[in-house]
């Protein structure tokens, strides 16, 4: 075990995008993962909570921040499926520079804002630096528990992400308990954070939402990807 945490208030937001638009986005040694054909992107509010090293106790502190990220669904030769994310926003900044200094990964420092107002949910983000680009989501939030259907599961059901840091390609994988998912009714939405992210903006509402009370997580140490060449399964 690497590291743990505890992710909570999810919301997810997907679109589908280009898949070769994707394709150019994505690591050496990975290509798009597709879902009937189509890629998705997806712009992912929540809480994080109980970040720890190893078998250490939780931070204080730093260990529990708000989380925004444009995220991208990837595979790789050896058959894993993962995550590539464009870009994390996150309201802490010592856990922005360990991030992107420990595994590379596209973390920006940015304020954050989460707000239960009765069973509704309200996230916004705004960067502190450079073009300032935001989103925010608006949500109402049900006790129903709901089924994910297929396009879902394939949206959510990822056990590690794929990035590139100092000349290789890399597969950190996670595991976590199945999710748990409750009826939800999206009231509005705002979001640059797509588009600085390399890809066309979304065109429309998402063609799929979603809310997750949360889950422990565990991630394990990184792997690195086959050799260039390696056929794709």
């Amino acid at each position: 075990m690497l590291f743990r945490q505890r992710w909570r208030d999810l919301v997810f937001l997907h679109w589908p995008a280009d898949p070769f638009e994707v394709a150019r986005l994505l690591p050496a040694g990975t290509v798009p993962d597709l879902y009937r054909g189509r890629a998705y992107v997806g712009l992912v509010f929540f809480r994080m909570d109980d970040l720890a090293f190893g078998r250490t106790p939780a931070l204080p502190y730093l260990g529990s921040f708000g989380e925004v990220n444009v995220r991208l669904y990837s595979r790789d030769a050896a058959g894993r499926r993962g995550v590539v994310f464009r870009s994390l926003d996150c309201d802490r900044l010592l856990p922005v520079l360990t991030a992107q200094g420990a595994f590379g990964l596209p973390y920006r420092w940015s304020r954050i804002r989460s707000q239960w107002f009765d069973n509704r949910l309200l996230y916004s983000t705004q960067r502190r630096q450079g073009a300032r680009a935001g989103a925010r989501v608006w949500l109402d939030v049900q006790d129903e528990p709901v089924a994910a259907g297929p396009l879902e599961e394939f949206l959510t059901q990822r056990w590690g992400l794929h990035e590139r840091f100092l000349g290789r390609t890399y597969y950190l994988p996670n595991a976590h308990p199945a999710w748990s998912f409750r009826r939800c009714n999206l009231l509005g939405w705002e979001d640059d954070l797509v588009a600085e992210a390399g890809l066309s903006r979304p065109q429309g509402e998402p063609v799929s939402v979603l809310y997750a009370p949360g889950l422990p997580v565990v991630f394990g140490p990184p792997v690195p990807l086959p050799p260039p060449g390696t056929p794709f399964h």
